[in-house]
């Protein structure tokens, strides 16, 4: 039996005029700074325990961890849209360099439009979707799916806040594995993702009755293709940068500070100040607020990503589009809507992918800062080996929600 888990409490949210922002609960003490362990992040009285120790046990259970499985293209279902050009294009690129079974790619018939209805989604991509899986028979060999640039990107919805009906076309599909042997899930809400905060957990079914969605998009075609490349020459090696807001207890920053203590130190560029980290050398991974920084104000970061770099932001609507702006676009506040792009002043997450990064994620709607990825999971797990499929959705408290995860779900950097 699947237990369906509806969320109903958030602990930040994004409004109108703020975007996400962190937790509004009293400030943490110093004493519960860079001390926090990942399943105990509220503020008030410290834990008697709140020191490094606390964090000692998630560091033994990460080295403890069994050997993680190599997975194949065998494991992957490639969906293309074959209406769309650029779609067929990044299969055919895509499919040879991860060995993919011609039985592994499910052709569609769908709009290219980047939102649609759910009347849409459920005829023309996860019935279909579904037909794939069993036809094949793959329904259990399947562990990732992988959609494509040209299609679809979300759903549209009723609802509001915390029982809002739109949401991610890949987050949505995540639950197909569960919809096949007969589950239901209500569409308002998010789902409770059962590999969440699952580190040392080899994914694999009926124990995760989920399937893990990543997206190959980018602003084009060309940038699809050399995220792919970049994704083959992934390497252990380069800097995990880490960029707090300020010096505040807020939940998002502690969760930042988490995973800076979970990597290795000399892997580790952590500014815990209001200023922003810009023109890094030589990055592996990166986690911040992006737009929803006060303090930052410049769209690029100037970066040198090394192959197999990846990155994630607290950004409500960062994946709402995957068309590019103008270069000189610049982000704004929720009052400017003459500067909007796609219907947002907020960060584009295929900036990381235009910059050089490997993969990246984000939202298509406003997600509250308890549905974005968790880089105190994220980061650890990518380090240690776990692919990047893995290792997003290992982050992810929530499916049938808004997250997107840009990316070749077989990209790993190796065991360090």
């Amino acid at each position: 039996m699947v237990v369906v888990s509806i969320v109903t409490e958030a602990s930040g949210w994004c409004g109108r005029q703020s975007g996400i922002v962190a937790d509004r609960r009293p400030r943490c003490t110093g004493r519960h700074r860079r001390t926090a362990s990942p399943a105990a992040f509220a503020c008030g009285p410290p834990a008697p325990a709140a020191t490094i120790k606390s964090v000692l046990p998630l560091l033994l259970l990460l080295l403890a961890a069994p050997l993680l499985h190599s997975q194949t293209g065998e494991n992957v279902l490639l969906v293309v849209n074959r209406k769309d050009a650029a779609s067929r294009e990044i299969a055919d690129y895509y499919r040879p360099r991860r060995s993919i079974p011609i039985a592994n790619v499910c052709s569609l018939d769908t709009v290219a439009d980047e939102e649609i209805a759910w009347s849409v989604y459920a005829e023309q991509i996860e019935q279909p979707v579904g037909d794939c899986l069993k036809k094949a028979g793959l329904q259990e060999k399947v562990l990732y799916i992988v959609t494509t640039m040209g299609v679809p990107l979300k759903i549209t919805g009723g609802g509001s806040l915390l029982m809002a009906e739109n949401g991610s076309v890949d987050s949505e599909l995540a639950l197909l594995y569960a919809k096949l042997k007969g589950s239901k899930f209500q569409r308002a809400g998010g789902i409770a993702n059962p590999l969440f905060m699952k580190r040392d957990a080899p994914f694999r079914h009926p124990q995760f009755p989920i399937y893990l969605v990543t997206r190959l998009a980018a602003y084009d075609v060309s940038e699809v293709k050399a995220m792919i490349d970049r994704a083959l020459a992934a390497r252990n090696r380069g800097k995990f940068v880490v960029d707090l807001n300020s010096e505040s207890d807020a939940q998002g920053n502690d969760w930042l500070r988490t995973a800076a203590i979970l990597l290795p130190a000399d892997r580790v560029v952590l500014d815990e100040s209001v200023k922003v980290l810009y023109g890094q050398k030589e990055v592996i991974g990166y986690a911040s607020w992006g737009s929803n920084d006060g303090n930052r104000k410049r769209r690029w970061l100037g970066f040198q990503w090394l192959p197999g770099a990846i990155a994630t932001e607290y950004v409500s609507t960062n994946a709402r589009t995957m068309k590019r702006p103008p270069d000189d676009w610049m982000y704004t506040d929720w009052k400017d809507h003459l500067h909007f792009f796609e219907g947002s002043p907020q960060g584009l997450s295929a900036d990381f992918i235009h910059e050089g990064a490997t993969g990246a994620s984000g939202n298509t709607y406003e997600p509250f800062l308890t549905g974005c990825a968790r880089p105190d999971y994220l980061l650890p797990a990518y380090f240690q080996g776990r692919n990047l499929a893995e290792s997003y959705y290992v982050a992810l408290p929530l499916l049938s929600w808004q997250g997107v995860v840009l990316g070749d779900p077989l990209c790993t950097l190796g065991k360090p």
